[in-house]
């Protein structure tokens, strides 16, 4: 029954690693050349397509209006906090460049989260759509004048800026950015007027998020969009895009993610939202893939007093100093109740050691102590049922002929249960502890591929991302060979040979398996492995070898009783 058990839970996780890898449904690409089109979530608000840079004869063949406030040429505003370099174009008041600035792409540049995009493929985060295209086309495309900018070095205030525009058909335009420095926050504010007459508008958020990751499409979690409301979050895939609230809800934020990075509005409140998958081309003269990611729109209207967003990385630190139900938008799947304490136990120790290679093999040499009762208990009644195993196949023979309909084949099980009772072996025994270990385990898995403290974490040699697979395939091969030396050694009660050889197989078949698997997962289960290894063989010199009784066969038992038999009848009466 053990061995059932740990087949399962191989074949579990293989079930979970090759449904991410084969089954994850592909997002839903647009026409080529296509402009991304979101539609309204309200039913007074049709789809509009926001043009990223139209030129300025747009504006005037939409609108017919000279601007009064604004600026004669285009030109770049960069705001920077010890977290973040923003980069704002006063075209359309507009971010144009969010740089993190501990956060780094596998080539070593820092990461940047708005997507660069073709020239006028896709709207810039914090573009506006109204219900008038014309009037949309002019907000997106007028060139802002810079009415106020603030340097964090140069005042003790946030660093801000602030565009304005002003036209003589009396649309007025105002967009105030502040950085929060000590997160990645970006407070906004913006007002949209006609004359004396507020415009609803939308705020748009440009297809993201621009990581590597995302693009290359090695990423686990594939981008989509994402939102909580009165405490329960949702994920958006492509294909769910269309169903999301057609009704304003109180959100507590939404937006956009994909496995380490998010965009989110923070407490927009009653607010409409919509989701739009969109494909972004690759860049001309290169090899690279299309980009499938997500764009959305957000309509609020605490947009006029200060909305805020938050664009950074999925750190548990991070989002829980901004709202402990922030950290829900990281993504530990069932067993976050016991994967948030393991994240926290992990930061706690690469605190002492700084490596956090180093602490995950602390981490599994912790769990692997606390778990030592179960597992040794494990290992002693799987001793016990090997022990008893020619016993118990003795009376299964006895009974084979039988059909399993046959009621006497209820007196095998009695004749069983008797054997268990009299040696004092309980079946359940060996499974229960290895059942209460899975969760444990399947949340560790989760946190070393989710969690993005392991993101470009180095730890020795030739392995310097612990978020990505092993280049060289050294640990995959030594986790399979750990897995074979730890197969070797546990005891084969109750397997026939064939399963038994498969069994001894499993663990290359985890070679290729492991060959796309994080390292750092594979560092956790290869020091389980050899933790295992090392329990089993003290566990063997404690309760000593094996007593196993030899039963002779039916056949061989017979024969000797009628020779006993023979022997008395023809010994002398004397």
């Amino acid at each position: 029954m053990e061995r059932r058990v740990l087949v399962a839970i191989v074949l579990c996780f293989l079930v979970l690693y090759l449904w991410q890898a084969l089954f994850v449904p592909p997002l839903e690409q647009p026409p080529a050349g296509s402009v991304a089109t979101v539609p309204s979530t309200g039913a007074t608000s049709p789809a509009v397509s926001v043009p990223a840079a139209p030129p300025p004869a747009v504006e005037a063949s939409g609108r017919s209006a000279s601007a009064l406030i604004s600026e004669t040429s285009e030109r770049e505003v960069r705001l920077e906090t010890p977290r973040v370099v923003a980069v704002f174009t006063n075209r359309g008041a507009r971010l144009k460049g969010w740089t993190l600035k501990s956060h780094r792409e596998r080539d070593g540049q820092p990461v940047q989260l708005v997507v660069q995009a073709p020239e006028g493929a896709q709207p810039l985060p914090f573009s506006l759509a109204t219900d008038d295209e014309g009037i949309t086309a002019t907000v997106n495309s007028a060139l802002y004048a810079v009415v106020d900018g603030v340097e964090p070095d140069t005042q003790a205030r946030p660093p801000s800026v602030a565009f304005e525009y002003t036209d003589t058909a009396g649309l007025h335009v105002r967009k105030v950015f502040t950085l929060d420095p000590s997160s990645y926050t970006v407070d906004f504010r913006v007002s949209l007027t006609q004359g004396d007459s507020p415009i609803a508008s939308r705020i748009m958020w440009g297809p993201g998020l621009g990581d590597a990751d995302a693009a290359s499409g090695r990423s686990a979690v594939k981008p989509g969009g994402l939102y909580s409301a009165s405490g329960d979050v949702t994920r958006v895939a492509a294909a769910d895009s269309a169903t999301t609230p057609a009704s304003p809800m109180d959100f507590d934020y939404a937006g956009i993610e994909d496995q380490y990075f998010t965009a989110l509005a923070l407490k927009p409140g009653a607010a409409r939202i919509a989701y739009q998958p969109v494909s972004i081309p690759p860049t001309a003269g290169t090899e690279e893939p299309s980009r499938d990611l997500m764009a959305y729109s957000i309509e609020t209207p605490k947009a006029a007093e200060g909305l805020t967003f938050y664009v950074g990385p999925k750190e548990f630190e991070t989002l829980a100093a901004i709202d402990r139900n922030l950290v829900r938008a990281i993504n530990f799947g069932v067993f976050s109740v016991i994967v948030v304490p393991l994240l926290r136990s992990l930061n706690w120790i690469e605190g002492y050691v700084g490596n956090y290679g180093w602490a995950i093999v602390v981490l599994t040499a912790i769990i692997n102590i606390v778990l030592f009762p179960l597992n040794h208990k494990s290992v002693v009644s799987m001793r016990k049922m090997q022990q008893i195993q020619p016993e118990a196949k003795a009376i299964q023979e006895r009974y084979a002929k039988l059909k399993a309909t046959d009621p006497a084949r209820q007196k095998m099980n009695q004749e069983l249960m008797a054997l268990y009772r009299e040696r004092g072996v309980n079946p359940a025994s060996g499974c229960v502890p290895i059942l209460l270990t899975i969760p444990v385990f399947l949340a560790f898995y989760s946190l070393l591929t989710t969690a993005i403290e392991l993101r470009g974490a180095p730890f020795v040699g030739w392995i310097q991302d612990l978020s990505a697979s092993d280049p060289y395939y050294v640990m995959p091969v030594l986790v399979g060979l750990s897995q074979l030396w730890q197969q070797w050694l546990t005891p084969a009660s109750g397997m026939d040979p064939t399963q038994q050889k498969m069994m001894m197989i499993m663990p290359i078949v985890l070679i290729f398996v492991f060959v796309a698997t994080p390292v750092g997962a594979l560092i956790y289960w290869f020091v389980g492995n050899v933790w295992r290894v090392g329990q089993q063989s003290l566990t063997n010199y404690l309760i000593g070898p094996p007593s196993i009784r030899s039963i002779r066969p039916p056949a061989e038992r017979r024969v000797k009783r009628a020779a006993s038999g023979k022997a008395e009848s023809g010994s002398p009466e004397g």
